[in-house]
């Protein structure tokens, strides 16, 4: 499972993490800025933190975590 990070007081809120993520890990919380809500749905690909243009998103990937 993946762990992700989200700072705050970087984030502007543009929703691109939103947008991008395949498996709809994040919601918009009451100022427009995203909120992990389905953390355990996480694949680790990488794409809200790569996609990110605050660097506000921070993904810690288990790689030695074994998917069956």
């Amino acid at each position: 499972m993946a762990k992700i990070s989200i700072n705050k007081d970087w984030c502007k809120g543009c929703g691109i993490c939103i947008d991008f993520c395949p498996v709809k890990v994040f919601i918009r919380d009451i100022d427009g800025k995203p909120v992990v809500k389905n953390e355990d749905k996480c694949t680790g690909c990488m794409l809200c933190s790569l996609r990110c243009p605050d660097f506000a998103i921070e993904v810690e990937v288990n790689k030695n975590e074994h998917k069956q």
